[in-house]
């Protein structure tokens, strides 16, 4: 770990409002989630952002229909680390029965402790199908679709949560609605992205929305996400809202030791991990390392480790070359070579290695099935080619 970085401490309870988190028979002790990110948060990048701090951490969502079928990638996706627990599993599905025998599967089967719905992804390849963040508009699918998720997992005392975004844009909001829907179906927490499908990833989160929602689901945690880009955003969030925890997305990409940070100011403490550049080259070799254990192919591990270096180099001065030449690595012997390459005494820069990660990108219009907004009712139409929407193992 990078110096600097904070100790477990003592148990929460020196920062008001900050407790642990309870999803059914599980408690998180420092109340973080990393979000599921497709192509991220594989058990690699897992077991980095562990080996930093505390927190539940969800693997990449999968697709319902791929894991009814039992497809290699989606087996690869909800395979956790053996002391991995609790093992968390983000399910994408626009089908109910689908859903539910996905579910029973990953519980029958003991593939997880904690299932996730996805009603959040805004990309076009969901969306454009009536999936992720633009499905809540169909009340009763949405009902339908966590009905079937909770009565599948119940037998086997696995809670089931919701993340969701506000709707579709500002004109066409569904969370509170949802967020409630959720509650009555059993699940055991809902999270809420405060942003609409249309906003994507830009702008400023809506805060606010994450506390009308706690305003109105009361009896079970709602978690916020967005715009936590360190340990005092979350503070911010959770004083301001009132929400009984954060999920954290692209605020730890190139940063895993951000969920030390988020553990000890949850703990009263203000230590943080402040790496310099030979500390940050140090997690990227690690990285390298879990990723070739992750894919047991050398060349895909150091391909898919290939996006994550922008994020780790952000702040510190690194040559327009050499960043090229990282984003194109091929292999360990490759990497090494490029990192004894860095300046490595360079010390932590401060603002410049802070803040947004990533393209925020700007608004856009969401891809919508045609007539997809004339009615909050799901026509047989619609039911038929919704079936088409598992379109693949991971979504974004």
């Amino acid at each position: 770990m990078p110096s600097g970085s904070a100790t477990p401490g003592p148990p929460l309870g020196a920062v008001p409002g900050v407790r642990p988190l309870r999803i059914g028979p599980i408690t998180v002790d420092v109340p973080v989630v990393l979000a599921p990110m497709a192509g991220v948060t594989n058990r690699a990048f897992r077991r980095l952002c562990r080996e930093h701090g505390a927190g539940l951490y969800v693997a990449e969502m999968v697709t319902s229909r791929a894991l009814v079928e039992r497809t290699p990638e989606s087996l690869r996706i909800i395979r956790h680390d053996p002391d991995e627990r609790p093992r968390s599993v983000q399910v994408y599905g626009v089908e109910p029965t689908t859903v539910g025998a996905a579910v029973r599967m990953l519980v029958e089967e003991d593939r997880a402790d904690h299932v996730d719905l996805n009603f959040g992804c805004p990309v076009p390849k969901v969306t454009r199908r009536g999936g992720g963040a633009v499905l809540p508009w169909k009340r009763d699918l949405f009902a339908a679709i966590v009905r079937a998720a909770v009565g599948a997992a119940a037998p086997h005392g696995v809670p089931v949560t919701v993340k969701m975004r506000k709707g579709i844009d500002e004109d066409h909001l569904t969370y509170l609605e949802a967020g409630l829907t959720a509650q009555d179906a059993g699940v055991a927490a809902v999270a809420l992205h405060a942003r609409t499908a249309a906003d994507y990833y830009s702008g400023t989160a809506d805060w606010s929305a994450i506390a009308r929602l706690k305003e109105a689901v009361t009896d079970i945690p709602v978690l916020g996400n967005g715009d936590i880009w360190s340990a005092e955003d979350a503070l911010t969030m959770m004083r301001e809202t009132g929400c009984d925890g954060v999920v954290v997305g692209r605020g730890c990409q190139g940063r895993p030791w951000l969920f030390a940070d988020l553990a000890a100011a949850m703990r009263g403490s203000d230590v943080r991990v402040r790496p310099g550049l030979r500390e940050v080259a140090g997690v990227v070799r690690r990285h390298a390392e879990l990723m070739v254990e992750e894919f047991g192919d050398e060349s895909k591990a150091l391909r898919e480790l290939r996006k994550h270096m922008a994020w780790y180099l952000k702040g510190y001065a690194v040559g327009g070359p050499l960043r090229a030449e990282l984003a194109l690595v091929e292999s360990l012997t490759h990497l090494d070579e490029l990192l004894g390459r860095l300046d490595l005494d360079q010390p932590y820069p401060g603002v410049g290695a802070e803040g947004q990660r990533g393209r925020a990108g700007s608004p856009k219009r969401p891809h919508l099935p045609e007539g997809w907004l004339d009615s909050r009712d799901l026509s047989d139409a619609f039911r038929r080619s919704l079936q088409e929407a598992e379109l693949s193992v991971s979504g974004g």
